[in-house]
Parts: C-alpha cells; sequence; structure tokens
C-alpha cells in the first residue's frame, strides 16, 4: 500500500500482484474474500486503470462478505422461497423485516436473525448486541417492538472448554443468558418466548437466534430506502468507535481456535442509548419528517448508506468528517465499516430537519447531518475534501452469486427401537431431569416477561405454584384491541440432523401446533437458517434440502415467509453444527379471551388426542436419551396438519376445549406431564387405543402431529362430533395426583405429579 502526503486514505495497489499475493492482502487486511473474489476486484481496476483506495477495498469487502450479499445461499433461496406470500402480506424479503396484515388499520412487523460468531467469542456481548440489532430491524419499519424471542443452541453441559481457548458450555451460556437479560430488561421490552437446546455439535459454536415483533399502523410504515434526490442522510444515536470493525468479515468465515483478533470485531452494546433512540425514531415516524430508515448493523455505514440509495435506484454523497466519533484518530475506512452499535441512518427532506432536530435534543441524543441524495450510479465518500471512495453502487453492492455444488445424501428409512426400560417410573424421572426435557426455568426467570403490560401469556403458566411451560407467547399489542399475536420459535434439532428436509418440515408443524394450542391460528413465518460451511457438499445439501422443505411448507399451509436470515461457516476446526433452521411463527388470535393453556383445568375432564403419533422413535430425545442415533426422521402429514387446523379453529371459537398441548420433545408422556405440572391435578391414561406400537413408541415418539386435549363431560358428544373424519383417541380422564398409563392391561407408569415436577423443574440447575 501506499499513501500519498497529507492524504487520508492509501492506495492499495492490486493490479500488479498475483494470486498468491492477492490472497496474502485479502488475509493481511482481514478482507475474507477468496482468491477469486480478489482477482475479480483486480480485473475491475485495472478496467478502471486505477488501484483502489483502502476505503475502497474495505468497502467491496462488507458487501461482498457471506453476512451481507448472501452469495452462498442467494440462488437457492430465490429458486425455493420466492413468491410465497398472500394477501395479508404488506412487505415480504424487501426490507430490514417483514410487514403483516394486523386489523384493517394496523400491521405487525417480525425478524429473526442470529449473532451467533460473535456470542462465542464474547458471549455477553455478543448475545446483548444480537437483541439490541434485531429490535433496530423492527424499528427500522416504523414500527413500535412489543416482544422478543430467543431461540439458543448450546453444547454438551459438560464440556470444560480446551487448551485452544473455546470457552466451556457454562461460561458460554451463562454469558449469553446474561447478556440477553440485560440488553431486553434494560430497555423495557419483554422477552417472552423461545427455546433452548443442547448438542455437542455447539461446543465451541453456540448459536443466539434473537426475534422480535412490532406494531406499527399501515400508513406509518417506512422503508429501509431514501425516496428522492435532494434529500439529506442523518445518523443519530451513539457515536461511531472502532468495535465491530471487520464483524460481517468475521461472521463469513469458520472460527478458528485461539484467533484474539476475532474479539475485536464484536460490538459493544448499551441499551441506555437505544431506549430514547426507539422514542425518538417513533416520534419521527409519528409526525412523518422521514422519508426512510436503517439500522446501523453488519457492515455499519457501508452497509447502510449504500442499501438505501441502491434500493431507490439513486446514489449519494457521504461526508465522513461529519460522523460523530467516540475515539480519536481513526481512519476514513475505520469510520466506513464500523458496527459500533445502537446508530440509525435515516433520510429526509431539509426542511424537516429543524423540527427533527428538537426531538434529537429532546431525547438527548448525537446527530449529524452527513451526506446527501443525488441521481447516478455512483457512491462518492468524502473525508475532509478528500474523495476516498468513488464506486458504482451496482458493483459495490451486488456481490457474486455462488450455485454451489451440494448433495443431498441418502437418508435411512429404518427405525431403531430398544429394549423396553425395566422400571418406566425410574427412567421417567432420570428422562424428565435430562437437559433436553427438563424445564427452561433457570434462564426464562432471568427474563422480565411482562413489562410495558402487554403479554398475555409468557414461556411460563399455570396455577400459582403449579407451573408449566406455555406452548405460545400471547401479546396483546393494541391497548383498545382484544385481538392478539401469537409467538413462538425453535427447531427440532434431531429431527434436521437425522433429516433435513423432513426435520424441518417436523419444526414448522411444531410451530403450527404451538400456535393452534394457544388458540390462535398460523399467520407468517420468517425463519434464521444456521448452517456449517458452505463449501462442504453435504453441508450445502442440508441448507437446500432445508429451503425446499420450507417452501414446500408455506405453499401447502399458506403461511407465508416475510423475513430471513442465512448464517453459514458455523464451524470451528472441523466440526461443523447440525443443520439448525430456526423458525419463529406468529399467529393471531381475534379474542385474547378465548386463549387456551396447556395446564389441566379440572379433575374428572376427558382427554383426547387428535392426529397420529408416528410408530418410529426416530428424532426423538428418548433414542438419543438411550445413546442411539436416529438413521432418519418420520414422515411429516401436511395434509393431516391443515385439517388439524381446521378443527382447533372450531374448537376455540365454541370453546369446547379446556386445556391443550402438542406431543413434542420428549413424546406423549412428557406432553403429559407438562400438563400435569401446571396444575394440581394428574391424569389416568390407557394407552390401548393406540395400535401397532410397542408402549414405548407409544410414550415417547415425537413424530406425526398429535395434540393432546382436555375436554368437559358436557362437552364430549359435542367434541367428537366436531372432530368427525379426524377420529380422536381416548387417552383418559385427569384424576388424583399422579401420573398413572397403562397399556394393554399393564400399569408401566405410577408416580406423584409432585415428585416428577420437582426433577424436571430443577433439572437445568443441576445442568448450569
Amino acid at each position: 500500500m501506499s499513501k500519498k502526503s497529507d492524504s487520508h486514505s492509501e492506495t492499495v495497489k492490486i493490479r500488479d500482484l498475483d494470486n498468491e499475493s492477492l490472497v496474502s492482502l485479502s488475509n493481511r487486511m482481514r478482507l475474507a474474500l477468496s482468491e477469486g473474489e480478489m482477482s475479480q476486484l483486480r480485473s475491475y481496476f485495472t478496467n478502471a486503470a486505477r488501484d483502489p483506495t483502502d476505503v475502497e477495498i474495505q468497502a467491496m469487502a462488507q458487501a461482498w462478505s457471506e453476512h451481507c450479499c448472501y452469495k452462498s445461499s442467494r440462488f437457492y433461496l430465490k429458486k425455493f422461497l420466492s413468491g410465497l406470500r398472500n394477501d395479508s402480506v404488506i412487505l415480504a424479503m424487501e426490507d430490514d423485516a417483514g410487514v403483516v396484515e394486523f386489523d384493517d388499520s394496523h400491521a405487525y412487523v417480525l425478524k429473526m436473525e442470529s449473532h451467533n460468531h460473535p456470542s462465542a467469542v464474547e458471549p455477553y456481548g455478543g448475545a446483548a448486541t444480537g437483541v439490541g440489532g434485531i429490535i433496530r430491524d423492527i424499528l427500522c419499519m416504523g414500527a413500535q417492538p412489543v416482544a422478543v424471542l430467543d431461540s439458543l443452541y448450546f453444547g454438551d453441559p459438560s464440556f470444560a472448554g480446551d487448551d485452544a481457548g473455546s470457552h466451556s458450555t457454562r461460561f458460554l451460556a451463562d454469558g449469553i443468558v446474561r447478556g440477553i437479560r440485560d440488553y431486553g430488561n434494560r430497555l423495557g421490552i419483554p422477552t417472552v418466548a423461545g427455546s433452548v437446546y443442547f448438542h455437542e455439535s455447539y461446543n465451541r459454536n453456540p448459536l443466539v437466534n434473537a426475534g422480535c415483533v412490532g406494531i406499527i399502523r399501515k400508513s406509518d410504515v417506512v422503508r429501509s430506502r431514501v425516496s428522492k434526490p435532494g434529500e439529506i442522510m442523518v445518523l443519530v444515536g451513539g457515536r461511531t468507535g472502532r468495535d465491530g470493525i471487520h464483524g460481517v468479515n468475521f461472521a463469513s468465515r469458520s472460527l478458528e481456535a485461539g484467533d484474539k483478533e476475532s474479539s475485536k470485531s464484536v460490538q459493544l452494546g448499551n441499551p441506555i442509548i437505544e431506549e430514547p433512540l426507539i422514542h425518538a425514531m417513533l416520534e419521527l415516524v409519528d409526525q412523518k419528517l422521514i422519508t426512510g430508515m436503517k439500522d446501523l448493523g453488519g457492515g455499519g455505514l457501508s452497509s447502510a448508506a449504500g442499501e438505501m440509495f441502491y434500493a431507490a435506484g439513486l446514489s449519494g454523497t457521504i461526508d465522513l468528517d461529519r460522523v460523530l466519533m467516540k475515539e480519536e484518530g481513526m481512519k476514513p475506512w475505520e469510520i466506513w465499516v464500523s458496527e459500533s452499535q445502537e446508530r440509525m441512518l435515516v433520510s429526509m427532506d431539509p426542511g424537516s430537519l429543524e423540527r427533527s432536530e428538537k426531538i434529537f435534543r429532546k431525547w438527548d441524543l448525537d446527530y449529524s447531518v452527513i451526506g446527501s441524495v443525488k441521481e447516478g450510479d455512483n457512491l462518492v465518500l468524502n473525508y475532509s475534501g478528500e474523495k476516498v471512495l468513488d464506486l458504482p453502487l451496482s458493483f459495490l453492492t451486488s456481490g457474486p452469486t455462488y450455485v454451489r455444488n451440494y448433495h443431498d445424501g441418502n437418508v435411512d428409512r429404518t427405525s431403531v427401537i430398544p429394549e423396553e426400560p425395566k422400571d418406566y417410573n425410574a427412567f421417567l424421572e432420570e428422562f424428565l431431569r435430562s437437559p433436553n426435557v427438563c424445564s427452561r426455568f433457570r434462564i426464562v426467570r432471568e427474563y422480565d416477561r411482562t413489562v410495558r403490560g402487554s403479554t398475555i401469556v409468557s414461556a411460563e403458566t399455570g396455577y400459582h405454584g403449579f407451573t408449566s411451560h406455555s406452548d405460545s407467547a400471547v401479546i396483546k399489542p393494541l391497548p383498545d384491541s382484544d385481538r392478539g399475536l401469537v409467538l413462538t420459535s425453535g427447531c427440532k434439532v434431531l429431527m434436521t440432523e437425522a433429516d433435513p428436509y423432513a426435520g424441518s418440515l417436523i419444526s414448522l408443524a411444531e410451530a403450527v401446533k404451538n400456535i393452534l394450542c394457544s388458540g390462535g391460528r398460523p399467520h407468517s413465518l420468517v425463519d434464521s437458517l444456521n448452517f456449517g460451511d458452505p463449501e462442504n457438499p453435504q453441508i450445502m445439501g442440508e441448507l437446500v434440502s432445508s429451503l425446499r422443505a420450507i417452501g414446500d411448507f408455506s405453499r401447502e399451509m399458506n403461511t407465508p415467509v416475510v423475513a430471513g436470515n442465512v448464517s453459514l461457516y458455523n464451524r470451528s476446526g472441523e466440526v461443523n453444527i447440525v443443520p439448525t433452521p430456526t423458525f419463529m411463527m406468529v399467529g393471531i388470535i381475534d379474542d385474547i379471551n378465548k386463549i387456551v393453556t396447556p395446564e389441566f383445568k379440572e379433575n374428572g375432564s376427558h382427554l383426547f388426542m387428535v392426529g397420529r403419533i408416528m410408530p418410529t422413535l426416530n428424532g426423538s430425545e428418548y433414542l438419543r436419551h438411550r445413546r442411539y442415533k436416529s438413521p432418519g426422521a418420520p414422515f411429516c402429514d401436511l395434509k393431516e396438519l391443515k385439517a388439524i387446523s381446521g378443527l382447533m379453529g372450531r374448537l376455540t371459537a365454541d370453546s369446547l376445549i379446556l386445556s391443550a398441548h402438542d406431543v413434542s420433545t420428549g413424546g406423549l408422556l412428557v406432553a403429559l406431564c407438562e400438563m400435569a405440572f401446571g396444575s394440581e391435578t394428574g391424569a389416568e391414561i390407557d394407552l390401548s387405543e393406540i395400535q401397532g406400537m410397542r408402549t414405548s413408541v407409544k410414550m415417547f415418539s415425537e413424530g406425526g402431529n398429535a395434540i393432546i386435549l382436555e375436554v368437559r363431560e358436557e362437552d364430549r358428544e359435542r367434541f367428537l362430533k366436531e372432530c368427525g373424519d379426524l377420529k380422536p383417541i381416548y387417552l383418559g380422564k385427569t384424576y388424583g395426583n399422579s401420573i398413572s398409563i397403562h397399556d394393554n392391561g399393564l400399569q408401566v407408569v405410577n408416580s406423584p405429579v409432585s415428585r416428577l415436577r420437582e426433577i424436571w423443574s430443577t433439572g437445568l440447575e443441576n445442568v448450569l
């Protein structure tokens, strides 16, 4: 590199470099660009008869990162997920978040994103800034954030770290949960739902998927783009520093053991700035003072400004020396790519600045006018009167598209059924305390779930002193309406590990069942797709299979995919994570007074099961607990699921069910236990009507669309008539204070609910 006298940027001489030297340059400058990509840059600047500045080459590295341009997944995303919308969708796959109709006047906004690599290096800060970033994604559409969700994936609880510098599972889990807790609680936005899963493939690479939902008047929706030439660009919120530099580059490669430089790529969050920033942005929206808005997340100004200009078919000029700094001596390229948090970039008419300034001062926020919108193709950056970047946005923002080779692999369809436990009572106690079956109270009770007063159902439900987990959270976003949002997120990890296509369908089906069991109807969907190294054809095949499943599900169930996120290179050393497509689904309940929760409501009511249990233990926690590997995942019958969806809507509308809970992790037996844990009542169950399966399969299979329903004696005949061809299976009654299970004339389980509840509710405390 060379630097002119009195110049603020350096010239990066790449035109005469051979390929080996280009790779060396990419590594030295931490660009994370491949040899082929560096060759493309060399060709471009050779044709331009000049070498790039350091600002230009760093900007290209941001724009061409996997994180920003989805170069490995873009082709397949378009192939499988294009056009998945219905009449309720207002914006899908166009801006920073999806926008979907809530009622005649309002829309809800939803998004989920991962923050995996930063959380592996610095768990507290990585998770905290993940929450802050997803909230700003909702805010930049003009919406009031109303609830946060998280789906977390940790390694084996016994993993104690290693000599290469990898953190223990306990350290990572503790830091990640505290980061989410502190950011959300201090910001005053409830964390209401989510999931937690433990698997050895996450030992050195935990996954942090944060989701958020907001509410907005339809007329107030803001786009992530400028509007017309002559508008000014205003940067407001936190000041710019060196934290988070190369964050997207770091997130676009595999984790390397002992990589000390990675910690410099983790952003520093400050919810004390974000809270007034939310108020100020919402006032700007309410007063119609801005024309566009974008969060400064991955890539910082480099991504936000370029995308706002390019999306409108316009360009602009940015003066980097007008950016307010929190540390001295930053170079222009550092200012441009910094990912410092709590910053929003807005476009507005110059005549709106005076009124906007009053709002910024009211909320004690720093702001500066850093540029303007213009016609043309090239983005221009200046620093102290010197032009440090002059590139066409079409080249800068496009990025390469790879159609990577993949293979689906051969999925084994055989089933594994271990020998029956000799003592089911003892086994059940052992099973209920296992990390993926026990309660999540140790984590969810860290979060403020009721702040703002709009949470109707959170992750915890039941009678006082007898709490259990809910299937979904329910939020009442508008004070004058009883219409609610039903929220759930997660992934069936063992299913997707065994078969990414079938496992993705089962994960989506579980989200549907969660919403149905809460009294809602599934309405929209976002995904956060976490996979390993896409340059490995097997890993790429996992991603393609999952995308194909999402497309098939969305079309069959008429559930639109409105936003998404892809996180690749989740690999440490030679270990890739198992495929972890995480789904956040939002449902609508027309009347929150008809919410259904899973805890038993009465003693002596009837228990039925609608939907089939598949006659296999594949993909189940039971099989893993018995130390067997699943050869495949069960088939998911979407047509049956559609029929169940219609039935559940009718049953809820007519108030024919007292409680509902889906058969999922742990199977039928664990579902019955969780229903009992939320009340003082046990159950007398006979499994004999479930035909053609061994007792262990009946109790622990996680395949199928089964839902357990509690029905009053006086509603039994109406219930059965309403079910029609679905023909529910009679299980037994709520009764006493024990879980009693019979099968074919033999009692196989008989345990007090109080003892099982104690084991289940404290299991995670023993783990973490």
